[in-house]
């Protein structure tokens, strides 16, 4: 993605790096989630 549209990476590492240590975890959680539920789905 950096390749692509560096301005709009270097905005969304910003808004990834304004988020509390809760807010973090949470992001991480729910896209683990989301991914092993696609892998569920495709399996």
């Amino acid at each position: 993605m950096p390749l692509i549209s560096p301005a709009r990476w270097r905005e969304v590492s910003s808004r990834i790096l304004a988020l509390s240590d809760g807010q973090l975890r949470f992001v991480g959680l729910t896209s683990i989630g989301v991914g092993l539920l696609g892998l569920l789905l495709l399996r």
